[in-house]
């Protein structure tokens, strides 16, 4: 037997889920289009998530960040890892890419310099504060942390300044490498090493407050850490790239990144 209106009520039905199918696709299209792919240096962990979050607040776009060794992080782009932006620890990965033809040359410009730390727990009996670098013959000290020279800028750097004090093959011996300046910092706090070199940023980073105390490298121990930002040529959003590149250049920016302990450029 026909139920009156029953024909009437699927048809609705139906044109509600289309309806639907179709709103949803729609907002997929749209957050998708919305979404910027950053890979940057572990050292920018903290600062970018601020930088990302005020970025979308003003533009809607949202800044998803991937973490890491500046050069794995430039491996996976010379893999066709699928990033928009790639802020570097250096100035050379980033050279490296538009040199291959895998990032856009005009876009590249020095973001900040970045700067070395010696890091230990805050109830070590160590005084890194006053006696640098000398902590790092003391017996108790039996792992140093720092990241991985041959891919990690903040590495290079701390290899460099324990050669500069004369120390290096003392301690090459004790050395922890981590993948990335993060790791290094982690190998730290976990109790694995009794000191380590990491980047001011993290020290002084919110969530390290109360938990240890250092020692800033002097800057002619090691090369500076320029560091450079680019445009990934394979990028599909280049515009939005290029509106948060320059939105890092702005005085917000730069504010939150001295807050960080980087230096500007030119100063």
């Amino acid at each position: 037997m026909k139920i009156p209106g029953m024909k009437l009520v699927c048809c609705a039905l139906v044109a509600i889920a289309l309806l639907f199918v179709t709103t949803l696709s729609f907002t997929q299209e749209k957050s998708s289009s919305t979404e910027l792919t950053v890979a940057a240096a572990a050292d920018l962990s903290s600062v970018l998530k601020e930088v990302g979050d005020s970025f979308e607040k003003k533009t809607g776009v949202h800044v998803r960040l991937s973490f890491g060794a500046s050069g794995a992080l430039t491996q996976q782009i010379h893999n066709g890892g699928p990033f928009d932006t790639f802020f570097s620890a250096d100035m050379d990965y980033p050279r490296q890419l538009i040199a291959a033809g895998e990032a856009d040359g005009p876009s590249l410009y020095q973001y900040a310099v970045g700067k070395l730390v010696l890091w230990v727990p805050a109830d070590s009996p160590l005084d890194v504060e006053h006696k640098g670098m000398e902590i790092l013959l003391d017996p108790s000290v039996q792992k140093i942390s720092m990241a991985n020279p041959q891919h990690a800028p903040y590495g290079r750097a701390a290899e460099a300044a324990l050669k500069h004090s004369g120390i290096y093959e003392k301690v090459t011996s004790r050395l922890v490498l981590g993948e990335n300046v993060s790791q290094a910092a982690q190998f730290v706090e976990s109790g694995n090493a009794q000191a380590g070199f990491v980047a001011l940023a993290h020290a002084v980073a919110p969530a390290m407050q109360g938990k240890g105390k250092f020692w800033i490298v002097p800057a002619d121990y090691y090369p500076q850490l320029a560091q450079g930002v680019v445009v990934v040529s394979s990028s599909k959003r280049k515009k939005e790239a290029g509106e948060f590149l320059d939105f890092v250049r702005t005085k917000e920016v730069s504010d939150l990144l001295k807050k960080y302990g980087f230096t500007l450029p030119g100063n």
